[in-house]
């Protein structure tokens, strides 16, 4: 397994485990919470999707994407300051061994499993998304 697919499975794990946190903190909406409960929970979702883009970002640096391509969907002008942000997150990732990444990105079948649980109608008619994504490289 490559880092950046590695990346990918790790990103999809961050999208499962934020949607898992919506549905509970929907589930919560009517229990009484303090003004600081309800915050740190919205605290909480606001940093598990700021992690989940950190997480696509190091995926399309990981697979050669152009920062100044990256930069811009990021709506940041300095293509160079965007690299150099992820530059340490990038090497780190890049330097795992294949077998090390292949460790690591164990388990997608508890992923493809989550989604065809969830998936609703209007959601993509794939039967293990992840799975096939270890399949196309």
């Amino acid at each position: 397994m490559t880092p950046e697919i590695l990346a990918r499975i790790t990103a999809a794990r961050a999208a499962r485990d934020l949607s898992d946190l919506a549905r509970q903190t929907v589930g919560t909406t009517a229990e009484s919470a303090s003004v600081t409960e309800r915050i740190e929970r919205a605290r909480r979702l606001r940093q598990m999707a700021n992690e989940y883009v950190d997480l696509i970002i190091l995926a399309e640096g990981l697979a050669g994407a152009d920062w100044a391509e990256i930069a811009r969907a990021l709506n940041r002008s300095d293509a160079a300051t965007v690299e150099e942000e992820y530059a340490e997150a990038v090497g780190e990732w890049s330097a795992l061994t294949e077998a090390e990444a292949d460790e690591a990105g164990a388990g997608t079948e508890d992923l493809d499993a989550w989604y065809a649980y969830h998936r609703e109608d209007h959601d993509p008619d794939l039967e293990k998304p992840v799975a096939d994504l270890l399949n196309r490289h």
